[in-house]
């Protein structure tokens, strides 16, 4: 059984990435790219979907010893686990270096005091556990074959087969390191170089470091906010610029539930969030990548904007469900690809614009097609702004006019009339300021409920929708007019949890709800994240504060978070680790950090 979704470690290498559990599981990799198939599955399965465990000797395989002690290697992606034991104390350490050639995962084995004994476990399993590959020798080395792909595993140790699984059992004694490393290469091809564990160890720490090192936040929440941008540095494909929500597909958002769905894929709102974060800590170069990457993606056909793509631009993310798996903590279906991509989304728009106006304020060279793709966009807008749409949450009920979304479609105009208006595009500025009015006067009238004070989840609606906490953060109303505050109000009565955390809007247990799904889920992450930036706002500053610090607790000793936070069972659910959560976290830190409004 897989651990606990918070039990897990992310190293990667901006391709992929994968989790390794605190008894040094490795339970989920998918090569050569973050939505390629897994090679290890025992994270929505069983072992015999494929792991590779990597501790101390235990009589039973089934209940492996937990780690004593784990963390990154200072600001890096670097892991290093250690296991007090009777005989000893032993630290494996686990990484994937940025590669250059083929991909790796290499874990390196140190005795610290004591001998301890070891053993390797590795059982692979390609097409998400389906099929057992050929495992045979070639020149002194040891490869798993299936298909298009090839796994290389390379050891000084002297391994065995045993039930489809391939072990090493060895000791180690102060000052003994040994290495382990599998690479993936295409399975028609030469094999790949033999690893270099320790030279590609030193450059992996050089790498972070440097990284790190051009972080322009320096205040009180450092600590947070670094693990934070490394993990959506984590989270970045590299040869393209594309980020996806996370590495991992149906880790539920209710245990037991159908609310599974694949993230491994960019979406244009979770990525212009995290590119607008990476910008005010200092990252421009991921800015520039991630807008060309844009500009790749909608060529040809900004009009028909899709709300995801693939982490090189591709549309087709067709859905399928995979049977053979019974999901984490079964949890079914476990899903594939992302029938949410041709959803109609209109909020989109907004956050595309807004990413690109703060790119253009902070002073990323001007690109004229980024310029004329935002002209376009707009256009559209000016023609479907009034239409009812799917919504950011991606409902798979009906379509309805979600306030969000028409609050969005304000921003996406106001942000282009800005660009006008600094010289930097021609547009018919009089006619889209009229525009600007008209949103907002429809959003006034008809997305607002006077009685109580609130604005809705959609047109003629009683629901709340936390979304609605963006209306002042947007700019669309400012943070004092007082439907705002009775929207946080509202907000904070009727969706908070019984500790005070935020839900994303009503469910409806077994019954269908707005969303068109059965089933409850936890607290969403960013939500919570969002009202403390909105008690901040509203000089609610001391309960912001505390509702940050709330948050940061419930990451897990790694300084990880899921999508949300189960108040039942107390423990993370949804995909992991997720950007759409540490980015709020970064924004809140730093609007904190503004206003002085932090503790010690």
């Amino acid at each position: 059984m897989a651990g606990r979704i918070e039990d897990y470690a992310l190293i990667g290498d901006m391709q992929t990435a994968a989790l390794v559990c605190q008894d040094g599981t490795v339970d989920w990799l998918c090569l050569p790219r973050f939505d390629s198939h897994a090679v290890f599955a025992g994270l929505l399965g069983t072992e015999e979907h494929g792991f590779w465990r990597l501790g101390p000797a235990h009589a039973s395989d089934a209940e492996p010893p937990r780690a004593s002690r784990r963390t990154y290697r200072g600001d890096s992606l670097i892991l290093e686990s250690e296991w007090d034991t009777p005989r000893g104390t032993v630290r494996v350490t686990d990484f994937m270096p940025p590669r250059d050639g083929a991909p790796q995962l290499i874990r390196i084995v140190e005795g610290v005091t004591g001998r301890v004994p070891m053993r390797s476990a590795l059982r692979m399993r390609f097409s998400y556990g389906r099929v057992v590959p050929w495992v045979h020798r070639h020149e002194g080395r040891t490869v798993a074959v299936a298909g298009p792909d090839s796994v290389w595993f390379d050891t000084a140790c002297e391994t065995y087969g045993k039930g489809l699984t391939t072990y090493a059992d060895f000791t180690v004694a102060p000052g003994d390191r040994i290495a382990f490393a599998i690479s993936w290469e295409p399975s028609h091809k030469q094999p790949p170089a033999l690893p270099e564990p320790e030279q590609a160890l030193e450059a992996t720490e050089e790498f972070w470091r440097e990284w790190v090192e051009h972080c322009t936040y320096h205040g009180p929440y450092r600590e947070a906010v670094v693990r934070s941008l490394i993990t959506l540095k984590a989270l970045t494909y590299a040869p393209t610029g594309g980020i996806v929500a996370a590495p991992t597909t149906s880790l539920p958002e209710h245990i037991g539930g159908v609310r599974n769905w694949d993230y491994r894929y960019t979406w244009l709102r979770d990525a212009a969030i995290t590119l607008s974060s990476l910008l005010r800590t200092g990252y421009r170069e991921e800015a520039r990548a991630w807008r060309e990457w844009l500009l790749r993606a909608v060529a040809g056909d900004p009009e028909n904007l899709q709300i995801m793509y693939g982490i090189a631009g591709e549309r087709e993310l067709g859905e399928a469900e995979l049977d053979w798996l019974p999901g984490y903590e079964s949890s079914a279906p476990v899903r594939v690809g992302n029938g949410a991509a041709h959803q109609l989304q209109l909020d989109v728009y907004g956050e595309v614009t807004e990413a690109l106006h703060l790119a253009h304020m902070t002073g990323l060279a001007r690109n004229d097609y980024a310029s004329l793709l935002q002209l376009k966009l707009i256009r559209y807008l000016e023609k479907h702004w009034d239409e009812p749409d799917e919504g950011i949450w991606e409902v798979r009920g009906p379509r309805r006019h979600f306030v969000h979304s028409k609050v969005m479609a304000w921003v996406a105009v106001d942000r282009t009339i800005k660009l006008i208006e600094s010289g930097d595009a021609d547009g018919p500025l009089e006619k889209w300021r009229e525009l600007r009015d008209d949103i907002h006067r429809d959003v006034c009238e008809r997305g607002y409920d006077k009685e109580r004070n609130t604005f809705t989840q959609s047109y003629g609606s009683k629901e709340l929708d936390a979304s609605l906490l963006l209306i002042p953060q947007m700019g669309f109303l400012p943070p004092d007019d007082k439907r705002v505050i009775g929207t946080i109000e509202a907000i904070q009565r009727e969706l908070s949890t019984p500790d005070g955390f935020i839900l994303r809007y009503p469910t409806s247990g077994e019954e269908e709800g707005v969303d068109g799904l059965p089933g409850d889920e936890g607290a969403f992450l960013a939500c919570s994240f969002w009202m403390a930036d909105d008690l901040a706002m509203i000089g609610r500053v001391d309960e912001a504060r505390k509702l940050f610090e709330k948050l940061l607790a419930l990451r897990n000793d790694l300084g990880l978070l899921a999508e949300e936070w189960d108040p039942t069972l107390q423990r993370q659910v949804g995909n992991f680790p997720q950007a759409f959560s540490h980015v709020p976290l970064i924004d809140t830190a730093l609007r904190l950090t503004a206003s002085g409004a932090y503790g010690g």
